[in-house]
């Protein structure tokens, strides 16, 4: 496990499209067709990265409070299933089905969105308004594997806030911290450096 923080996407940036696979539902999904009415949370995630595991539970609590405001979310997965097979499709609807997920979980195969998205790491988060132009990226929180401090996604939950009153974008945001993105050999990003 390589830690690795987020590139921190420029604020504003418009949401690459997509289309793909629902590993659940098995049908193709694109962004238009999951994009939100007031905001989109895109999640570069997977199955096995320990601070994935750490945060998840509270994560789906926070999920299940804002779809309900206009807030829908998307999880993906980038990660090459050469390397960790545990973060393939069948995996991954396993994980779904077992957590309870109400959102798609989309498998990358090509790793073309992880690249759109200039993704680094899991979990990376992206917080997008109803014209998917880029809010928020960077951390649910503060809280890692072995700290003490408290998984409250207070730092996601600032940006939902000021997105949903349409206030500013927040001035101060720290990027996401986790595990790389494993990438297919020759596919890694030209600034990756793990």
């Amino acid at each position: 496990m390589a830690l690795t923080e987020s590139n921190m996407l420029p604020l504003g940036t418009q949401a690459p499209d997509f289309v793909l696979l629902d590993v659940v539902s098995k049908e193709e999904k694109s962004l238009l067709l999951l994009k939100g009415k007031n905001g989109t949370l895109i999640v570069f995630s997977c199955n096995h990265c320990p601070y994935v595991i750490h945060l998840l539970d509270a994560f789906l609590i926070k999920v299940k409070q804002w779809n309900p405001l206009g807030i829908n979310t998307i999880v993906i997965s980038s990660n090459s299933i050469e390397s960790h097979p545990q973060d393939g499709p069948a995996e991954m609807a396993v994980l779904a089905r077992e957590k309870g997920f109400d959102f798609p979980y989309l498998f990358d195969e090509t790793q073309e969105v992880a690249h759109a998205y200039d993704a680094a790491c899991t979990p990376d988060f992206y917080l997008f308004d109803s014209a998917l132009k880029l809010n928020y990226r960077g951390r649910f929180d503060a809280s890692r594997p072995g700290n003490d401090n408290p998984l409250n996604g207070e730092d996601l939950q600032a940006a939902v806030d000021a997105l949903l009153h349409k206030k500013t974008p927040l001035t101060e945001q720290w990027p996401g911290m986790g595990c790389n993105i494993k990438w297919h050999p020759g596919n890694e990003p030209a600034n990756w450096n793990v």
